[in-house]
């Protein structure tokens, strides 16, 4: 008896996924494998030949398949998202900082978010509010000012959280910061030896603990020399336009003072291009020293004496403690970590031919 075959199955196109529609199922048909396959294939969590993985690979290009992490993280009750909230994402301290936590993120599997707030507090909130709202699985915090407003949002909805660069006195919160206090004394330490004794400070607002603890490092190096500084501070943004702002104001005093101690790196810009504009040669009439070190691209050479910060290393650091926290089964205290910069002595600071007596 001649046995007929079997005509071949017809496709019907109306029943075709549209691309981006498809399941794990129609994907699993395609290959002529269990959803099971297509999941350890997609979130390479088991073992598949490498026959199988390329026919669940071709299948999943083929209709356009793309996860659904939605439903995966409900299962997991994470979403494998952290975020970063920054204050000002242009400096190139935190764009360091935040490469480093975005690497380090990006090695466990997790997504970043990034904010920027402007040292603006209501932007804080707002971002933080909204952080919240994606259910993100961490947060790490640049406060913008010395309130905590934000912080008790995120701690009242468990989210787990570390601080960076800044510390919330009298809050007990993971923290990675760099010693403020113990870099500043250090620097006018420097100044002092070079025979300087009209130092000025430029700070940032009064509030936000980098700025207060650079000051209390200057003041306890005079105060060690039987001098006083308070005369000398100044305080403004941590921007350009306030350190030269207030480097204008310094170089209308008499006596002129002979060293300026910029708070951060933007300060020390707009000093320097304030002193370059009014012809005052650095260090030869006024040294310049500053906390955070500039990036080289934006020098022919170095040349700015400063306490350097290991921000890429800061931000590794913040983004495991974040880790370690989110994926962490038990509570520990909170733990705050204070790395040393590290003193670089450069040609914007010098020791004056003649030095002043206090």
């Amino acid at each position: 008896m001649k046995t007929i075959p079997k005509p071949a199955p017809s496709v019907n196109l109306k029943n075709k996924p549209a691309a981006g529609n498809a399941t794990i199922l129609d994907v699993a048909r395609r290959a002529g494998v269990a959803p099971i396959t297509v999941s350890r294939v997609i979130n390479q969590s088991g073992y598949a030949s490498p026959a199988t993985r390329a026919r669940v690979e071709a299948a999943v290009a083929a209709l356009g398949y793309v996860p659904n992490t939605l439903a995966r993280s409900l299962r997991s009750r994470r979403t494998h998202t952290l975020a970063l909230v920054l204050t000002d994402i242009t400096n190139p301290f935190f764009t360091l900082a935040a490469r480093g936590v975005e690497d380090t993120a990006a090695e466990a599997g997790f997504t970043l978010i990034v904010c920027n707030t402007d040292e603006s507090e209501e932007k804080e909130r707002r971002y933080v509010q909204m952080l919240l709202e994606k259910q993100v699985d961490g947060i790490i915090l640049v406060p913008a000012r010395g309130r905590i407003q934000s912080v008790r949002l995120v701690e009242a909805q468990h989210t787990p959280l570390v601080l960076l660069d800044r510390r919330l006195p009298g809050h007990r919160v993971d923290t990675v910061r760099c010693d403020s206090v113990g870099g500043a004394y250090q620097l006018t330490r420097h100044l002092l030896a070079g025979g300087h004794r009209h130092i000025a400070m430029l700070s940032g607002p009064k509030g936000v603990s980098t700025a207060d603890d650079r000051i209390k490092g200057y003041c306890r190096a005079l105060s060690e020399s039987g001098m006083k500084g308070g005369e000398l501070i100044r305080r403004g943004n941590f921007t350009c336009e306030s350190g030269a702002e207030m480097t204008r104001e310094l170089l209308s005093l008499e006596p002129r003072p002979t060293a300026i101690f910029a708070a951060n790196n933007f300060l020390a810009i707009g000093t320097l291009r304030t002193l370059h504009e009014a012809g005052i040669p650095v260090p030869g009439q006024v040294s310049v020293v500053a906390f955070d070190d500039l990036p080289a691209n934006l020098l022919v050479e170095p040349f700015l004496s400063a306490a350097s910060q290991p921000a890429y290393e800061m931000g590794q650091t913040a983004a495991r403690l974040l880790l370690d926290r989110v994926l962490q089964q038990s509570p520990s205290p909170p733990r705050e970590i204070i790395v040393p910069p590290q003193i670089i002595v450069r040609q914007s600071s010098t020791f004056l031919k003649h030095p002043v007596s206090s």
